[in-house]
This record gives structure tokens, sequence and C-alpha cells, in this order.
């Protein structure tokens, strides 16, 4: 007789439930092994995904959006939370519904709805039977055919992330979305100009353009240029060109938990591309970035004191053939210059004044072994303050535009010092020697009875000059006016007054850190009187006059009879 089995019916229901609980784990997202490829056999559904070998990227479907949006997008993400997009398939065209599948068909990748409808389809040179699509680990989504040769890559086709790997070519072209929410073609491209520096255009318009190679960091350039670097250095980060024009590089941190955000471009006004407009100049450390150099107006003062410097400014005069030059002290400006090779700077200004055309010049000396001056005829564009590395620029005037009078003076770097205002006995009027210019770096800083202030800008026609000073010296800009609390005391005698204007976020920082608790505030002067003289060659400037002694024993060019003083036109008026 055989042995009665040993299986009972307890065991046997145990061993079932057991088994199926096994399927149904195995049979589980988690559980299942992902894949990297989608053949001719196989196809990716909406809901489904690919992930890379390495678990570094995803590829699926995705609305941008929490909000109720129905629209789908092919995309290829970080595996990380959030998700991190670098690259879209279908960004002009979404699938309406989650009907979309992505298969390998006729030689290429198609994606196209239970329908039939196509929306976006790779485009290789050469079609081949039974290709292969595969997602790398390095972000890129490969089109191979049995040889295992690229018919067609996503990193040749990028939307708007640059990835290691990817080639910075004259090829290169990044198109922002047009949204954080909307991945379709936004009004923001990236490429290589013809002299192969990065510039981002916002539809035909430039709106940002790097200078020379070496203001770019190292960093930067290592990871465009990967066939230089080290594969494992730059794989954890991506340069983006975001919704709203800005170029940012980022890179992952060492716990491989959040990005951080180390370089971008425009990091400030100064920076987007002639923010100034044509003989504009900038300044990223003023709260009022643009102002118009000596011997030059706006061309829409309106507009310009709207806020709205994009037209930049004219000369006051209608001919650029003047004979005189204004020194401006390291300033970028477009590279839209002309080389030439002269032995002195006395030689490159000849050169400059040679020709009626020309705007401005800079002897560069051993800056370059072959290249010592510069000459630029066409409107100076992009011109920006304080810059290092930037050019001593020599910019060309009308004598008859800086210096209204003998007694004014002149310029420092970009500021013009209009009568009576005063940098030393030799010009000005001495009521108004409250200033002075440091030759070695063209600043012009104002001495009040509390301290000393870098002047920011001065407005002849206003009679008005603006000043920088820390915003902890005053709790508010409203208390700089108040009797009790204003940080400007000036006595009743002074030329001087603060007016109502005040620029500033006292006490909150500034997207800018340069600006970061600053205020600037407005002077005005008061009209001089008669300007002092020891002869009558000294009142040749002011007609219908005559140097007489005043009541307080001094000399000055007195109006003749049937004439006056009229301070704010400076001169004697009939009457």
């Amino acid at each position: 007789m055989k042995a009665a089995s040993s299986w009972s019916v307890p065991n046997i229901v145990s061993s079932i439930l057991f088994i199926n609980t096994i399927l149904i784990l195995f049979s589980s997202p988690q559980f299942c092994f992902a894949r990297d490829n989608i053949t001719e056999k196989s196809r990716l559904a909406d809901g489904e995904t690919l992930v890379s070998a390495g678990n570094r990227f995803e590829l699926g479907f995705f609305s941008p959006s929490s909000i109720s949006n129905v629209k789908r997008y092919v995309g290829i993400w970080y595996i990380s939370n959030p998700k991190i997009l670098v690259w879209v398939a279908n960004g002009k065209n979404p699938v309406p519904d989650k009907t979309g599948v992505l298969s390998v068909a006729d030689g290429t990748l198609k994606l196209s709805d239970d329908k039939g409808n196509l929306y976006w389809s790779a485009q290789p040179g050469v079609k081949r039977s039974t290709p292969v699509v595969k997602l790398s680990d390095t972000g890129n989504l490969i089109l191979l055919d049995r040889s295992k040769i690229y018919l067609w890559q996503s990193f040749e086709h990028p939307t708007d992330t640059f990835l290691y790997g990817m080639k910075m070519n004259a090829d290169i072209l990044l198109t922002s979305w047009r949204s954080e929410d909307d991945p379709s073609p936004g009004n923001f491209t990236f490429r290589l100009d013809p002299q192969s520096r990065p510039v981002v255009m916002e539809k035909s318009t430039i709106y940002w353009r790097s200078g020379r190679a070496d203001e770019l960091p190292s960093t930067l350039v290592n990871f465009w240029n990967f066939s230089q670097s080290k594969t494992q250095d730059y794989q954890d980060k991506r340069m983006v060109l975001n919704s709203t024009g800005h170029l940012q590089y980022w890179e992952l941190d060492a716990d491989m938990k959040s990005w951080n955000l180390i370089w971008w471009e425009p990091n400030n006004n100064c920076s987007m591309f002639n923010f100034c407009g044509n003989f504009g100049t900038c300044n990223f450390k003023s709260w009022l970035p643009c102002k118009f150099l000596p011997g030059f107006k706006p061309k829409f003062l309106e507009k310009w004191n709207a806020g709205d410097f994009s037209d930049g400014c004219t000369r006051n005069s209608s001919s650029s053939c003047g004979n005189d030059f204004v020194s401006l002290k390291r300033m970028k400006v477009d590279d839209s210059y002309s080389p030439i090779t002269v032995n002195d700077e006395t030689t490159c200004r000849e050169e400059c004044l040679k020709d009626c055309q020309c705007q401005a010049y800079a002897f560069v000396g051993q800056r370059d072994s072959t290249i010592s001056c510069l000459i630029w005829s066409d409107d100076l564009k992009n011109l920006q303050e304080d810059q290092d590395g930037g050019y001593d620029l020599k910019l060309r005037v009308a004598l008859s535009d800086i210096e209204a009078t003998t007694r004014n003076c002149g310029t420092c770097g970009t500021n013009l010092i209009p009568y009576p205002l005063s940098t030393g006995p030799e010009c000005g009027d001495l009521m108004y020697f409250s200033f002075d210019c440091n030759n070695d770096t063209d600043e012009l800083s104002f001495t009040a009875p509390n301290g000393n202030y870098s002047v920011i800008t001065v407005n002849p026609d206003a009679r008005t000059f603006v000043i920088q000073m820390k915003a902890k010296e005053a709790d508010n800009c409203s208390a700089m006016h108040s009797s009790a609390t204003r940080i400007l005391q000036f006595n009743q005698s002074s030329p001087f007054n603060v007016t109502g204007n005040c620029r500033g976020s006292v006490g909150n920082l500034t997207s800018d850190s340069s600006l970061e608790d600053t205020v600037e505030v407005e002077i005005s002067w008061k009209p001089p009187l008669e300007p002092i003289c020891t002869s009558s060659a000294d009142c040749k400037d002011w007609p219908h006059s005559t140097c007489n002694e005043t009541g307080n024993g001094l000399r000055r060019c007195l109006c003749n009879t049937t004439f006056r003083w009229d301070g704010s036109a400076l001169n004697c008026t009939q009457g």
C-alpha cells in the first residue's frame, strides 16, 4: 500500500496563496524590470515610461502643470522629485488626451494617437529597417539601426536644455518654453553668433550676448567642451534657457538631492544687451542704471524719464566731427571696432580725428601683441561703466557740447561738471566747491557736512545731482527730508538742498547684491550769483557784463545797465 500524501488541503491552500502573493508583488510597477528601448514589436503608451540603464533619466508622457490640463507631451526628465525636464518632443503639437502612443514604424520614431493622428516624428537622414530607439544614461534619445549606427538623436535636436555630451557648435539652438507651464516654443533662442560668442535672441533682437571668452566661468566653458572634460565631472550639470530669456547653469549638489544655480545671464539690467540704447551708459551699481554721456542727450526725453531707455541718446551737436575727447575709464563697449597697429596713443588719436565717422578710440597698448588701437565708427552700443577688463575709452565730442563757459570744470568720467559746480579754485564758483574728481578712477564725489558720497549722475538742465549712501544712515527715504531726522543737514547759506526724490529699498534686499542697503538721494543747487572775476577778461563768457567790485569786497561780472543777472540761464538778460 502506498504511503499517504503529505499534502493536506490546508497546505495546498497556503501554497496557492503564497504563489499568488509572489505573482502580484512581481507584477507591480516597483518589481517590473524597467526597459530603456522601443522596437517595432513594442511601443510606449501614455502611462508607461522608458528608464535609462543607470536610472538617471526617464522618458514618458506628462502634462506640464497641476492645472486641469489634458494636453500631453512626450519628454525626458531626471529621475528626481520634482521632475526636471530636459527635452520635449512635441512642444508644438501636444496630444489632446491620454491616447498617445510612441512607436517605431516605417524606419522612424512616431508619436500618434489611437486614431492614427500623427503629432510628432523623428526625421532621420536615412531610414533603415528594424531600427531601435534607446534612452541613454546621458539623457540622449537615440534611433539606431542593427549595426548600432545613429540614425537620429535628441542631442542634435535640443529644446531648452543643453546637457553634457551635446556639441556646442554653430548648429546648436536652444528654444525657451513659452512659459513655465507651456513647453511650446517661446520668444527666446540661444545659439553661437558668427564670432562663436554665446547669444540669446528675443525674436530678432539681441537680448544678451557674451563678451570675450575669458568673461565666462571656466566650469561652464569646460561643460560645453565635453571632449576635453571628464564625463563623471559634468553628468550632473545642465544649462537651461528659461521662459524669461535667462541662460542658467545648474549643478546637482553632492548629496544628489537639490540643484544649485551657479551662473546666469543676464544677471542685471546692465548685462542685457544695449539696455540703455546707443550712446547710453549703464551702471549696475545704481538704482537708476542708465544715464547719458557728456555731450549727449536722450533721443526721446519723455520716454527716457519714464524709464524706457531703448532709444538711447544722441549728440547735442549734429556732427560728430569734434576735435575733443571725453576720457571714460574701464568701459565695456560693443566690440564693433576696427583694429589698427600704431606705435603710441597720439597716433591712435590722430587716426580717429582723420575720419569724421570715428566716434571713439581706445589705445590698448600691450593688451594684444598685434593690435594696439581700436576705432569705433558706428554708434556705441552696450556701454557699461566700471567694468573689470574694460577699455579706457576716448569719446569724441565737440568742445561746445561739454564746456558752456571757460569756467566749467569739464568732465569726470561719465559725469559733466557744469558751472557753477566746482572741483577746485581754478573752475566753477567757489561757493559750490564741494566736489572732487579722482583722476585715477574718474569717479566724482560730493562732500557734505556729515560725509563724503559718490556722485551717480549730474543733470545740468534740472540743476540736480544724485549721490549714493548706505541705507543705515537713514530710516527711510522720507526721513531724509524731515527737519528732525534728515541725514544731509545743509545750513541756510549753503547753495545745496535735498529734493523730494529718493531711490532705494531701505532695509530690504534687492535682486542685485551690489545695491543691497543703499539709497540714492537727489540734491539740487541754487542758481549762482554773478561770476567772480579779477578782470574784465574773466567776463568774456557773460556778454553785457563788466568786472566790478561788490559790497563785500569781491569782484564779480556785474551786468551792465538795462541788464539783470539770470542765475538760472547763467547770463545777463535785458530788462
